[in-house]
């Protein structure tokens, strides 16, 4: 059994913070900076939040992507919470683009997608906004390699 006088002597290092959450800061909407990603289409915009999606750890990004646009099957490794912030987010499961298989998501509403699950995307309806946690490294692979921004060829 131990004492509380026992437990009070004894020296336990405080919790290390995560990255980016060492100190008290706040983000204001008109603080946050998008920018390109390599990984998604030309007009989709990534703006990081929290920590750094490229190395081991908490992160939080927000992924802006105009009207008319689509992300094509692809997969992430690492497990990922999705809160959308405005506009309709469209989300199907599968390895192959089918429109059927869509389902749309309103302002507030959480999706939380498992890791290496084969998804797509299609601001079908005007653009929207989505802020994703995960932890990191981010990782992005689209199943058709052609999809892939990263390695397009262009004319």
């Amino acid at each position: 059994m131990v004492h509380a006088s026992e437990t009070s002597q004894s020296k336990v290092a405080p919790p290390a913070h995560q990255p980016d959450q060492d100190r008290f800061h706040a983000i204001r909407p008109e603080d946050v900076q998008w920018i390109t990603f390599p990984a998604y289409p030309p007009a989709v915009r990534l703006a990081i939040v929290v920590g750094d999606p490229t190395k081991p750890g908490p992160y939080t990004i927000r992924v802006k992507v105009p009207g008319g646009n689509k992300f094509m099957p692809h997969k992430h490794p690492e497990d990922r919470v999705y809160t959308v912030l405005s506009g309709v987010f469209y989300i199907g499961l599968g390895e192959q683009f089918d429109e059927s298989k869509l389902t749309a998501y309103a302002p507030g509403s959480i999706v939380v997608l498992p890791g290496n699950q084969p998804h797509f995307h299609w601001a079908k309806s005007g653009e929207y906004i989505t802020q994703i946690t995960a932890i990191g490294p981010l990782g992005l692979d689209y199943i058709d390699p052609n999809n892939d921004p990263r390695t397009a060829k262009h004319p």
